[in-house]
C-alpha cells in the first residue's frame, strides 16, 4: 500500500488514543488499514471516523450485505475506486458472490430491493439534483453518509490499488480474499462499543439519525472534521461551502482548470488551502504533489494537511445530510 504524500507512523508504535482505535480494529474488522492508519497524525479525528463506520457498516442487526452494498455503490459514484474494491471483498466475504461482481462492474443488482437500494446510494452523490431522501433505518444511511466522507479522505491520501498492481480487481483474488475475512465479517457487533473513543462535543446528532451510537458518532466526526477550516480564512471557508452547495456533487471535468477558476480572486493567504479543501470535496485523486508541497510551505505537519484535507470532505458529506429531515424517516 502507497500513502501518496506521507507515511505514517506505524501501528506497532502507535500509543494512547491512536492504539485504543486499533486494537478495536484489530478485533472487529480487519485490523489498522490503511484508510485509518492515513488518519493517525490526528487522533480524535482517527476516533470519529473510526466510530461512524463502526457504529453505521459493522454495528447492529440491519442486514451487513445491504451495509456493504451501499458502501460499494457510494464509493463507486464518488469515483474511489479503492473503497469499491474492498467492500467488493467484504460482500463475497458475507457469501454474496454474484452480487459482488456485479456490483464491481458497475451493473445493477438483480434483485429488486438490491436495485433499489443501490439507485438510492447511487443518487445521494447529487442530493438535489436527485430529491435525495432516505427511507432506511440510521444505520443505512449512516454507512452512505460515512462513505461520502470516508472515499474522500482515501482518494486524497491513499494510492487507488488495494493490492500491488492492481492484484484485487481479479474476481479470482476477491473471491479468496473475502473468505478470509467471511469470519470477523459475519460476527455480530454490539452498538455503542466506540463512543467511549469520543470526545465531548457541543454539536447536537442529526435529526435523521437521532440520539442512536450512529447520530453520536456522525455529530462528533463532523465536530472534529469541521475544525480543519480554522486553517483557512473566513472567505476560503465561504468559497468552499458555497462551492459544494451550488455544484452538489458533480464531478468537474478538468479539476485543476476548474479549482483555479474558483480561487482566482481570493487572498493570496487562503488560495493554496482553499484549493486543497475543494480537491478534496470534488475531486480529491486531483490532488497532487506540487499542491501538498506549497501548502507545506506554511504548514509542514502531516495533522494540517489531514484536517485540511477532512474539512473538505465533511462540507461534501454534510450537503448530503442536510437534505434528510426527520418527515422523510
Amino acid at each position: 500500500m502507497t500513502y501518496r504524500f506521507f507515511t505514517p507512523v506505524p501501528a506497532k508504535t502507535a500509543t494512547d488514543l491512536t492504539a485504543e482505535v486499533y486494537g478495536q480494529l484489530r478485533e472487529e474488522f480487519i485490523g489498522p488499514a490503511p484508510t485509518f492508519q492515513a488518519l493517525s497524525a490526528v487522533p480524535e479525528l482517527l476516533a470519529a471516523t473510526w466510530a461512524l463506520m463502526r457504529e453505521t457498516l459493522l454495528a447492529g442487526d440491519t442486514s451487513r450485505v445491504d451495509r456493504e452494498l451501499v458502501a460499494a455503490v457510494v464509493s463507486r459514484a464518488n469515483r474511489c475506486r479503492f473503497c469499491v474494491d474492498a467492500h467488493v471483498m467484504l460482500l463475497h466475504a458475507l457469501g454474496e458472490h454474484e452480487l459482488a461482481e456485479v456490483v464491481a462492474r458497475g451493473g445493477p443488482p438483480p434483485d429488486p430491493r438490491h436495485a433499489a437500494l443501490a439507485a438510492w446510494a447511487e443518487a445521494s452523490r447529487t442530493p438535489e439534483a436527485a430529491d435525495w431522501a432516505s427511507p432506511y433505518r440510521p444505520e443505512v444511511t449512516g454507512t452512505a453518509l460515512a462513505f461520502h466522507f470516508i472515499n474522500r479522505i482515501v482518494s486524497a491520501l491513499l494510492d487507488p490499488d488495494l493490492l500491488p498492481g492492481g492484484l484485487q480487481r481479479s474476481p479470482m483474488v476477491r473471491s479468496v480474499g473475502g473468505r478470509l475475512y467471511a469470519r470477523t465479517a459475519r460476527e455480530p457487533k454490539e452498538p455503542g462499543r466506540s463512543l467511549p473513543l469520543l470526545g465531548a462535543t457541543s454539536t447536537p446528532p442529526p435529526a435523521w439519525a437521532g440520539n442512536t451510537p450512529v447520530g453520536l458518532a456522525y455529530a462528533s466526526l463532523r465536530d472534529v472534521a469541521r475544525r480543519g477550516g480554522d486553517l483557512l480564512g473566513d472567505v476560503g471557508r465561504q468559497t468552499v461551502t458555497a462551492t459544494v452547495r451550488w455544484e452538489d456533487g458533480r464531478h468537474p471535468a478538468r479539476p485543476a482548470e476548474w479549482v483555479a477558476d474558483l480561487i482566482r480572486d481570493l487572498p493570496g493567504t487562503d488560495r493554496v488551502g482553499t484549493r486543497l479543501a475543494l480537491l478534496a470535496a470534488f475531486a480529491p485523486g486531483a490532488i497532487r504533489d506540487g499542491d501538498v508541497a506549497l501548502w507545506r510551505l506554511s504548514h509542514p505537519d502531516d495533522a494540517d494537511l489531514v484536517r485540511l484535507v477532512a474539512y473538505g470532505a465533511i462540507t461534501a458529506t454534510d450537503h448530503v445530510a442536510q437534505t434528510l429531515s426527520p418527515a422523510q424517516l
